[in-house]
């Protein structure tokens, strides 16, 4: 039978009750991690193997190619990891100006020049090393046997492998990797990797050497000399990831916890720091002073980081001057209830992405984000070990103005942020929401309407998003209150009514510690905007 998977109907998820829980944005990604935790492992463990296969179940958003960060509470303190890719030593603005012309403001956006050093592999090895329980190859075996024998290819997963093909079919490694038949899979068509199988074997014998020091660092190199680029074995052989203090903000009696720059969490911050201004709680949940209140804080937040965030020494500012409660505070007193504005950045001195998440009954839990940037990434694929490579490079200027101007072995702004939340220096909820600019954007949105509005992780999951692009433009999701959408157009903003939710609003996973995770265990949250699910027992 050929089925139409276009489900016309809405379709409620129902929050996950359990004392070990997985969740992902696919469910045989949940469940891989799901066979750790049933093997005796632990959070960590559950969350890694869950990560490498996300790699090849959802290889559009992620891949082996991917940098990643991570927020973890071990049971007793909470642990940051920045595992994203520095430049290759060659990348200097000369470099891209001879290659591309001197007015270029940007390194490219896809191709060999689009991609910095993979970081997500690190990120596994460094996570089982400290925290996990699981040799780490058992981690990787489930990954392994997804690729060896494929896998059925979900409906949301289809339509973002087709949404990038004419742009990316004659990338070098593309359609050998992921055009099997001359085309993107069909909705529940097989799909096998077998080159990405031989690199996670190797990945799997070596702890991750293979990757950064070994045949699949060489491979990489020779791919990226083929393509003209520059990525070398001394440039993968350099990658550390950085473990990391979490920054945090108060807000309604929790504390919100995100990755320090070079990383957009910050911008989360922010906008819940002008939003504790106003007392939101008073006002209608799905209403049109609500909506428009928190648009103009997140309007806020990201003028000052889009001005201000890039790797932490080239900043002009510290995390410190940015979240500054007085500097906060006068940022809100710029925003007009009756009218839209194009905010730009204020003076601080004077004041494609997968995320899962993972937890367990002894406590620990997991917030876990890797990122190919935009679908596919680079659309560069090294061929022998189907190494997808990201394209964070594109993030990068070449303005020398910027302090995000591209240097060598600098890493450039981050999009990709997990989130934690806490009360009085206990965990709450690991969480986050993939999408481009929508991260922040989804922490910021989710979160009010669970402490503001006391509604459900679900519930907060499920309601109708909004997205800001740039200056006065909101894009807004059909299902939206048409009132609240004309009441926020004639208040100025610039509303686009959007029908395909993957397009612009991304998706979240969430676990909320209900007590004792021994006894009471978690409530789980998936986000029907994907396939995935959450899994425990």
């Amino acid at each position: 039978m050929d089925f139409n998977y276009h489900n016309p109907y809405t379709s409620t998820r129902l929050p996950l009750f359990a004392r070990n829980v997985v969740s992902t944005s696919h469910p045989l990604a949940a469940q891989a991690g799901l066979r750790m935790l049933l093997k005796g492992g632990n959070a960590v463990d559950a969350a890694v193997a869950a990560a490498a296969a996300m790699t090849i179940v959802e290889p559009v958003s992620n891949g082996l190619g991917s940098d990643a960060f991570c927020i973890l509470w071990d049971g007793k303190e909470l642990h940051g990891l920045n595992a994203s890719g520095r430049a290759p030593q060659a990348w200097t603005q000369a470099y891209f100006a001879a290659k591309y012309g001197a007015n270029t403001m940007t390194p490219p956006k896809r191709g060999i020049d689009s991609a910095t050093v993979p970081g997500a592999v690190s990120a596994w090895v460094a996570l089982s090393e400290r925290f996990g329980k699981l040799p780490f190859a058992e981690l990787m075996a489930p990954a392994i046997e997804m690729a060896e024998r494929g896998y059925l290819v979900p409906p949301v997963v289809q339509q973002k492998w087709a949404a990038p093909v004419e742009e990316l079919k004659a990338m070098p490694g593309f359609a050998q990797a992921f055009l099997p038949r001359g085309r993107a899979p069909n909705v529940g068509e097989l799909f096998q990797f077998p080159a990405a199988a031989r690199a996670l074997r190797a990945i799997a014998a070596t702890k991750g050497e293979a990757f950064y020091s070994g045949e699949i660092a060489q491979a990489i190199e020779q791919f990226s000399a083929q393509q003209g680029g520059s990525l070398t074995l001394r440039d993968l052989a350099a990658h550390r990831p950085e473990w990391v203090t979490p920054i945090a903000k108060n807000y309604r009696g929790y504390t919100l916890h995100e990755i320090p720059p070079n990383g957009q969490g910050i911008a989360a911050l922010i906008a819940l720091g002008i939003l504790d201004q106003f007392d939101l709680g008073a006002m209608p949940v799905d209403g049109v002073d609500s909506q428009h209140l928190q648009i103009e804080a997140m309007k806020l937040a990201f003028a000052d980081v889009y001005r201000f965030v890039a790797e932490p020494s080239s900043m002009e500012v510290t995390v410190e001057q940015m979240l500054d409660p007085a500097y906060l505070a006068s940022r809100a007193k710029l925003i007009g209830m009756r009218r839209a504005q194009n905010f730009k950045a204020g003076n601080p001195v004077k004041g494609g992405t997968i995320y899962l998440t993972a937890a367990d009954e002894s406590g620990m839990m997991v917030s876990f984000i890797q990122s190919n940037y935009m679908g596919f990434g680079s659309g560069c694929v090294e061929p022998t070990f189907g190494i997808s490579l990201q394209n964070r490079g594109h993030c990068f200027s070449l303005n020398p103005d910027s302090p995000n101007v591209v240097a060598p072995g600098k890493r450039p702004f981050h999009t990709i942020i997990p989130a934690f939340l806490t009360q009085n220096g206990q965990p709450v909820m690991s969480f986050g929401v993939m999408g481009g600019n929508m991260q922040p954007q989804g922490h910021m949105q989710t979160l009010v309407r669970m402490l503001d509005y006391r509604q459900s992780p679900q519930a907060a999951c499920d309601a109708p998003r909004w997205r800001f692009n740039a200056g006065l433009e909101i894009n807004v999701e059909a299902s939206m209150n048409p009132d609240t959408v004309q009441g926020l157009n004639d208040r100025g903003h610039r509303m686009e009514v959007i029908n395909d939710s993957y397009q612009d609003f991304g998706a979240g996973q969430f676990i909320w510690r209900a007590g004792d995770p021994g006894v009471q265990g978690y409530v789980a949250a998936s986000d029907a905007r994907r396939d995935g699910q959450a899994v425990g027992f």
